[in-house]
């Protein structure tokens, strides 16, 4: 089954298939939309999102300032677009960071087994015995605010999941007869578990990858929203939710924007891992 999986993702481009799945297509096309703002914020952005003005402040939605205007007279349209850059820079760092240490540990416990196993998987489970948000904030309380702190603490704690799936698949790789017939012709070490295991390991992690992005985001938005990710006055999310609890009832769009902002993307990385797991799961197909 393991090989004839293998093989099912050479026959069919992943990218034909991935556009045949709607919850895939629609997810992508959102989350190609924020990458969009991001990086073209500069050209976008009606108004510099740090420019105050105090005599506008919390102004309604209108033909001038489309989002309305938050409590010093900024521009909620211009903050949420600059706030993508934030918002996507630390997904992509915990991204970095937290699924290839996540998945290494797993792959060598699966494959050595014995000794090293346990040590690993004991050291993933204390992580893993923590609540992982009440420990990435008291990581960044320890190092201080800021955009990599954040990624750093959120990544510590969100490895262990990857690490316990891919020693359960490893585990279960190194009976199979595919690896037999491997290490049979001289492939062994690093060279086996790099080119024949991790491709087979790495499917159902980019699907738990895909899934965990949403809840990432969240953290993040978390993080920003108890004065812990990006200093002020660089627009974040989570932050500008913060600032518009205080003034919710009466001026409701500082927070909404934000918050709907928010709903939008981690809606859109779920969408695309639903698509991801019906593309990349043989028991979907």
């Amino acid at each position: 089954m393991t090989f004839s999986f293998h093989a099912s993702l050479d026959d069919a481009p992943l990218m034909r298939r991935a556009l045949r799945s709607p919850a895939a297509t629609a997810g992508g096309t959102l989350i190609l939309f924020f990458l969009f703002l991001a990086v073209f914020a500069p050209l976008i952005a009606p108004y510099d999102p740090d420019f105050q003005q105090v005599a506008s402040r919390l102004m309604p939605p209108d033909a001038t300032h489309w989002f309305g205007t938050d409590g010093f007279g900024r521009d909620i349209l211009s903050r949420i677009i600059y706030g993508t850059r934030p918002t996507l820079l630390l997904v992509l760092v915990v991204v970095a960071l937290m699924a290839p240490l996540g998945i290494v540990v797993g792959i060598v416990a699966g494959y050595f087994g014995g000794v090293v196993e346990r040590i690993l998987m004991r050291i993933t489970d204390i992580v893993m015995s923590f609540p992982r948000l009440l420990l990435a904030f008291a990581f960044v309380a320890i190092m201080g605010p800021g955009l990599i702190n954040g990624a750093l603490a959120l990544a510590l704690t969100s490895w262990p999941a990857y690490a316990r799936q891919a020693r359960v698949e490893t585990s279960a790789l190194g009976r199979s007869d595919y690896l037999a017939a491997a290490e049979m012709v001289g492939i062994s070490g690093v060279r086996l578990l790099w080119g024949h295991v991790l491709p087979l390991v790495l499917p159902s992690a980019i699907i738990r990858l895909a899934l965990d992005l949403s809840g990432i985001i969240l953290a993040a938005a978390g993080l920003g929203f108890l004065g812990l990710g990006v200093r002020p006055p660089t627009a974040e999310w989570g932050s500008m939710v913060s600032e518009g609890t205080q003034v919710i009832f009466d001026q409701w769009w500082v927070a909404a924007v934000p918050g709907f902002a928010i709903l939008i993307t981690s809606f859109a990385f779920n969408l695309l891992a639903d698509g991801l797991r019906d593309v990349l799961d043989p028991r979907h197909d």
